[in-house]
């Protein structure tokens, strides 16, 4: 049954070491990490005090960008990613419009890379509201994204792989991206924050202010997961309103992680992607979702088998995901009208060759 939100979730919290080496600790530190997600979905990892600072500076900067006129935060959007100010409403879920507003920040590419300059989907700048506000989200991805190279590491060991490099060879020059959500305050219209779903990515690393409101869904014996890489197949909406959930508890100076759907996938179900949902409370709330992901043009592929018809170009599905997610999107026309999915499969080709 779900936790009560006044009772603090039982969830494993580990302390990282500052590097890992394949030492037996760090192996045996990987194996306690995937028993946590295996039973859980989730665990926590203590932040260091840095971690910590680039958090609050990252959540005060996203509180000011916040209270900012509705009609100034709409014009920080960009026509060539999908880095910039999402209004509450604008984002569905299995069909519903969510409370969230969000800004989404994606790799900020200069207008005279290569990459934009060949109409590469979803490259080009971030329309940042300030250069502070750039300073803040550009560090908070920096401290985690560095704890995000660690945890892939460790996480190699804890599945008894021999190389603790076989997910951040991926990750080299990652699409390492965040959202910065801002709830609204339930009202008697709605309590729903996000509608249940899944991430599409290989790793969430999140960071919560103190009022909570996240619930994340444990591997349930006998439960399918949605295989969200395929076409028709999406976790979104699913068991949103049937038991089991767990309440996170917002824990000072914690970060939560949790994989995705190419964890999933590389690891054929050994870790499974974890669904989550968000209600709202009484007051405001803000996260800082993270994450950790392969290169644009990397190719994952399951650990079990050396099928060459079963892998994921990253940028193909990233590409895809915010398309089918942001479907009026200015961005999303432009991808359209300009033809740019045919640079997608060329580089896709070009990736598998």
């Amino acid at each position: 049954m779900t936790t009560d939100p006044h009772v603090p979730a039982p969830l494993r919290t580990f302390r990282l070491p500052t590097a890992v080496d394949g030492t037996d600790a760090d192996r045996a530190l990987g194996r306690a990490l995937v028993a946590a997600w295996q039973s859980d979905g989730i665990f926590q990892v203590h932040a260091t005090p840095a971690q910590q600072e680039a958090t609050e500076r990252a959540l005060e900067a996203s509180r000011a960008f916040c209270r900012r006129p509705l009609k100034e935060k709409a014009g920080y959007v960009s026509d060539l990613s999908y880095s910039g100010y999402v209004a509450s409403g604008e984002e569905e879920t299995a069909g519903e419009r969510d409370g969230s507003e969000i800004f989404t920040v994606c790799p900020d590419i200069p207008a005279d890379d290569p990459r934009v300059i060949d109409q590469w989907p979803c490259h080009g700048p971030a329309p940042w509201p300030s250069p502070g506000y750039a300073r803040a989200m550009k560090g908070y991805m920096t401290a985690v994204g560095e704890l995000g190279h660690r945890l892939l590491r460790l996480t190699a060991l804890g599945l008894g792989l021999d190389d603790p490099d076989h997910f951040t060879r991926l990750t080299a020059d990652g699409w390492h991206h965040m959202r910065v959500l801002r709830f609204p305050p339930a009202d008697a219209r709605s309590e729903r924050g996000i509608g249940a779903h899944t991430d599409y990515g290989l790793l969430v690393i999140a960071a919560q202010d103190d009022v909570g409101g996240l619930y994340v869904r444990p591997p349930v014996p006998g439960e399918e997961r949605g295989r969200n890489w395929l076409p028709g197949e999406s976790m979104a909406g699913r068991h949103e309103h049937e038991e089991p959930w767990t309440y996170v508890t917002p824990v000072p100076a914690v970060l939560t992680v949790f994989p995705g759907d190419i964890m999933q996938f590389m690891t054929g179900g050994a870790l499974l992607s974890t669904p989550h949902k968000v209600r709202l409370a009484d007051r405001e709330r803000y996260t800082l979702a993270y994450f950790h992901e392969p290169a644009f043009n990397a190719v994952a592929r399951p650990l079990d088998t050396a099928d060459p018809t079963e892998y994921i170009h990253y940028g193909t599905h990233f590409t895809r995901m915010f398309m089918r997610c942001y479907p009026e999107r200015v961005t999303t026309a432009r991808i359209e009208t300009e033809g740019r999915l045919k640079v997608l499969d060329r580089l896709r080709e070009e990736a598998l060759t």
